[in-house]
């Protein structure tokens, strides 16, 4: 086997790597659900690549991710489901079908006509799929209902984003952001009564409110949840180290700092960062 820019040969080397006598022992003992865990990891770590604007990592991850992909399909093809061909051309037929204003003829000219254009197509997809459904004798879809089109594998961030985006479609939604500073000054105030209490129960259920009405206004001030605290994430292990890297310059050991001693590291490097901005 040689290194190819071919697809095809990443699919070879999965298939050598699948089979019971000669391939891995760990590749071959896999499934759908033992593979899952790593599927959203490497997802994960493309968008890691991409913050931290290191295109060859990217294109390190985007090569794992792709694998994983490689590899559910080649997993379905052997029990006869569907073939990495067959995710090729549904994605492909899918493209087409959703962008008739690119391939077909269409009125969509603007971003919100386009929205409102492939919002119709995933209607219609979803009445085809409930009929193919019925045809072989599965009765029950778990994705009925408006929020039924909503992922439960998403991380909690951006399911609660897009669970507030549906029903927001049906008119379910606040009119502008200030109303939701209201609401997240409310159910402070409500956690604030459950740690009082030093009810668990209680305290885990308001902070998970708190935490959706936060998601709520960031959607109405356009500000992607996920995105931003994946960012305030990057910023917390910038100062952070920042703090490891003084102490260590004066001879300060991490773990016998004061809170008061960090606090200040984190205020200096809170500065300087302001004076870059500037």
């Amino acid at each position: 086997m040689k290194p190819s820019k071919d697809i095809g040969r990443l699919i070879e080397i999965m298939a050598a790597l699948r089979q019971p006598e000669t391939g891995c022992p760990w590749d071959v003992q896999q499934t759908f659900e033992s593979i899952k865990p790593y599927t959203i990891e490497e997802a994960y770590e493309v968008a890691d690549a991409i913050e931290r604007n290191d295109p060859d990592d990217l294109c390190e991850e985007l090569g794992d991710l792709l694998l994983q992909v490689v590899f559910h399909a080649q997993m379905a093809e052997e029990q006869g489901l569907f073939s990495f061909g067959d995710v090729v051309e549904a994605i492909t037929a899918k493209m087409i079908r959703r962008h008739p204003h690119v391939f077909d003829r269409s009125e969509a000219d603007t971003p919100e006509t386009v929205k409102a254009q492939w919002d119709a197509i995933k209607q219609q997809e979803k009445r085809e799929r409930a009929a193919r459904r019925a045809t072989r004798g599965i009765a029950r879809d778990d994705k009925h209902g408006l929020l039924g089109q909503v992922q439960r594998s998403f991380p909690a961030l951006t399911e609660a984003l897009k669970l507030q985006e549906q029903a927001a479609k049906v008119g379910f939604d606040w009119n502008a952001a200030e109303p939701i500073l209201d609401k997240i000054e409310e159910e402070i105030a409500e956690l604030r009564e459950a740690l009082a209490e030093k009810k668990h129960e209680r305290i885990k259920d308001e902070l998970g409110d708190l935490i959706f009405a936060l998601v709520n206004i960031g959607r109405h001030v356009k500000a992607d949840p996920e995105q931003a605290l994946r960012s305030t994430n990057t910023k917390f292990r910038r100062r952070f180290r920042h703090i490891e890297e003084n102490l260590e310059r004066n001879g300060e050991a991490l773990e016998g700092a004061t809170l008061a001693r960090m606090e200040e590291l984190w205020q200096d490097a809170k500065a300087l960062e302001q004076q870059q901005d500037v």
